[in-house]
């Protein structure tokens, strides 16, 4: 076992005894935090399907693993890696893979029957795949639905970048960022489910171009594209790369060899991402868990101050009763016939003289309660679920864009909360995760350093 397999595997159990638990607590699933703690690097390669996919993924192994051609060859994605210790390479169901815990993409199941029907597992004998495996995906098309592929190919895209330490968008001069999947993918997907600096833009098939002004028009239609795809002026380095046992003139790509190696061993370097990767995954999810703690120990606050309140009149309203309750009652029944206070200036006072004062301050003292339980917590759950922003700061942007991922949840939670889970310990369970964040996490970090 490597260092770094050794230090990912101290994170994993790290995360999981202390943030595990807190997950649960707050009804946030593990599904969001496990899977990326398991296994080995992953890269994943999208691409609309005539963008060279298939091709880069054979040269990057020296071996024909994957089919290639100009029109859609493959309609699943497929995982490319080592087998295991002692194990023969095989391919291996979707089915199979979905439901082995040892993988991270148990959670996929969501995706129905039709979506493990087109995904499947190839085991090849390649050092390269011992410590990464690489995802080729089916061609991005225009003009498709849910209906059209049989399942949410959005939602998996998402999920995959998710677990990705590498995405590799790649581009063919033809079709320089046109098609719909692209465009959703890169506009709507990727952005909430992997960070920039783990996506990778290529252009690849550039021999195909006829003249050096045709290939200036194609990477000047990329970058336009993309500057609408991802609504920013600055463009990301986009890798220019080709095929040299495909191309026509592989003589005249020979200035574009350097950045062709250079991708491959980018691509190749992923393993070393992976830890780093997984540090960003736990932060991202620590800091969301404990946005949901901040908000509910705000909530908690807010019912406490609202209690303390209507417990002091209730105090003074039980006082109240305790003194008085018996001489109201015996000016309209002429009962008891000693009343508390006469009782206690004559120094005679024994339990009858306290029935009446105590029963009627528990009495107001329950109803208190029961006022306070069925309306005001109620109307002050109503009013927090409605607008639960203000009950923290969205002080920067960070902050309000985590708040997006969450939010939801914390409707979720306002609209159903107890009172008595709602004066539990939160700012406590806060202090954990801000432990957590503050101590243990920033070790990590400064182990990789």
């Amino acid at each position: 076992m490597t260092e770094s397999q050794k230090l990912q595997d101290e994170i994993q159990k790290q995360a999981m005894a202390k943030l595990a638990p807190l997950f649960t607590r707050y009804q946030l699933s593990l599904d969001y935090l496990e899977p990326a703690l398991k296994w080995k690097s992953i890269v994943l390669v999208l691409g609309n399907f005539s963008s060279g996919k298939s091709t880069l993924i054979n040269e990057l192994f020296e071996m024909d693993i994957q089919r290639t051609g100009q029109s859609p060859t493959d309609d699943s994605f497929t995982i490319l890696t080592a087998p295991d210790k002692d194990s023969a390479p095989r391919e291996i169901s979707g089915s199979s893979v979905i439901n082995d815990e040892r993988l991270p993409f148990t959670t996929f199941k969501k995706f129905g029957g039709q979506f493990a029907a087109h995904f499947s597992m190839k085991q090849l004998d390649s050092p390269l795949l011992e410590d990464m495996a690489i995802i080729d995906s089916p061609g991005m098309l225009d003009a498709i639905t849910e209906k059209d592929r049989g399942y949410d190919y959005n939602g998996v895209i998402g999920d995959l970048a998710a677990l990705a330490d590498l995405v590799v968008l790649m581009f063919d001069p033809h079709k320089a960022g046109t098609v719909r999947e692209v465009y959703d993918t890169i506009r709507n997907t990727l952005p909430g489910r992997s960070c920039e600096d783990r996506i990778i833009f290529v252009m690849s098939r550039i021999d195909e171009c006829d003249n050096p002004a045709d290939l200036v028009r194609s990477y000047g239609t990329l970058c336009w594209n993309l500057s609408q795809m991802t609504g920013r002026k600055d463009i990301p380095r986009i890798f220019m790369t080709y095929s040299p046992t495909l191309s026509r003139s592989p003589e005249s790509m020979a200035a574009w060899a350097t950045e062709r190696e250079e991708l491959k061993e980018k691509i190749l370097t992923a393993p070393k991402l992976r830890v780093n990767h997984i540090l960003q995954h736990i932060d991202k999810q620590a800091h969301e868990l404990k946005m949901v703690a901040e908000t509910m120990a705000s909530f908690g606050d807010k019912t406490r101050r609202l209690l303390r309140k209507t417990g002091r009149l209730a105090t003074l309203s039980a006082l109240f009763c305790f003194l008085f309750l018996d001489i109201i009652i015996r000016e309209f029944t002429g009962l008891p016939e000693t009343t508390l206070i006469s009782s206690l200036l004559d120094g005679s006072t024994g339990w009858p003289n306290l029935l009446i004062p105590v029963t009627g301050g528990v009495c107001v003292i329950s109803l208190f309660f029961l006022f306070f339980s069925r309306f005001q917590f109620a109307r002050l759950k109503k009013q927090a679920s409605a607008n639960p922003e203000q009950l923290i700061e969205l002080d920067t942007a960070y902050r309000r864009q985590l708040w997006t991922q969450v939010a939801s949840h914390v409707e979720m939670l306002l609209k159903g909360a107890i009172l008595k889970e709602i004066l539990a310990a939160h700012h406590g369970n806060l202090r954990k995760i801000t432990r957590f964040i503050s101590q243990d996490l920033q070790d990590f970090y400064r182990k990789i350093a």
